[in-house]
């Protein structure tokens, strides 16, 4: 046979180099989406569980003041002898809490210079009670607790009577110590049941 005559014996080719290298690329292209879908994956959990952490880690931050003194408005406001609904906003509020700052009270006019603001809870189960001017009660909606006007109980479940905000008199506006429902844990002003009346012990 000639030299000159083409062969028909196959070419040998190194295929395997190129398919080392083929294969590396693919391997390395699944990590990278791998390791990316990962770290995407966990930025989203850490977005989902951040307010959750944030609630239960808040309340035993010992340096988070929740209480602060808030108006309100001007005393003229409350006439003497009168109890009226007002509502202020909470101090420890977020821009996303919406209308869910806003703190429902009443504010009992004693006299000239003399108020009581009660909470709107009732201190049976946390139901909002109502003012009923034409009998001087309040009454909770949820299980027939019934308060005098000047907030000690009346009858019911509730074990004691409303509770209290704590309260001045600065300038012409009337201010309330808020930022937590106030209870017995929080050292609120208290409505004395003992003699059937209440005494709020803030005189502002």
């Amino acid at each position: 046979m000639s030299h000159d005559e083409p062969s028909n014996a196959p070419v040998e080719t190194a295929p395997l180099a190129v398919s080392e290298e083929a294969h590396t690329t693919v391997v390395s292209r699944r990590w990278l989406l791998l390791k990316a879908s990962i770290a995407l994956n966990g930025l989203a959990g850490l977005a989902l569980a951040y307010p959750f952490i944030r609630y239960f880690c808040d309340p035993v931050r010992p340096d988070k003041d929740f209480k602060s003194w808030v108006s309100l408005g001007p005393l003229s406001a409350f006439p003497v002898g009168q109890t009226r609904l007002a509502y202020f906003k909470s101090p420890y509020s977020r821009p996303w809490d919406g209308q869910t700052t806003n703190t429902a009270c009443y504010v009992r006019r004693v006299g000239t210079k003399d108020v009581q603001v009660f909470a709107v809870n009732c201190a049976h189960l946390n139901c909002p009670v109502r003012w009923f001017p034409e009998s001087q009660l309040f009454m909770c909606p949820c299980h027939g607790g019934v308060y005098y006007a000047d907030g000690s109980l009346a009858s019911g479940p509730p074990p004691r009577g409303l509770f209290t905000y704590e309260w001045k008199i600065q300038g012409a506006d009337l201010h309330i110590l808020a930022g937590q429902m106030p209870t017995l844990s929080n050292s609120a002003s208290l409505v004395d049941n003992s003699i059937g009346k209440g005494d709020s012990p803030c005189r502002g």
